[in-house]
């Protein structure tokens, strides 16, 4: 419980720092880690991001669970937070994205399917978007 551990944390932040640099200080917050179900979360978020993104140009990105997955526990890292998780989206999702778009690969108003193997992520085929859209 980050409340319980308050005391001991600020002891060690007094005996590290000068209380001249303490002073300077508005607040000083506590964080947990992350967690895996955490992680999850924030795939969603910036599944959604990316997903806004694509909008623009009438992509729909369907990703399955699989994917979801796969982009959580390859971004987890406990001591970095979401950062690696931000990378890992860019460098393996929208990265290869952007290049079969440029490449013509992936038209305008398609649907691109994503989900997850062994070797990582597997960018479906696209296919016309619904007429609706």
């Amino acid at each position: 419980d980050i409340e319980r551990a308050r005391p001991a944390v600020m002891e060690a932040v007094r005996a590290a720092f000068r209380p001249e640099f303490l002073n300077r200080l508005d607040e000083i917050l506590l964080f947990r880690r992350l967690s895996r179900d955490d992680m999850k979360g924030i795939v969603e978020i910036q599944l959604r991001r990316l997903q806004t993104l694509l909008a623009d140009r009438k992509i729909t990105l369907e990703i399955d669970g699989a994917a979801e997955t796969w982009l959580a526990d390859k971004g987890y890292d406990p001591v970095y937070g979401a950062r690696p998780l931000k990378r890992v989206i860019q460098r393996e999702l929208q990265n290869p994205l952007a290049q079969q778009i440029l490449e013509g690969r992936i038209p305008d108003a398609s649907a691109v399917h994503v989900t997850a193997s062994p070797l990582g992520l597997v960018i479906g085929e696209a296919a016309p978007a619904m007429a609706a859209q």
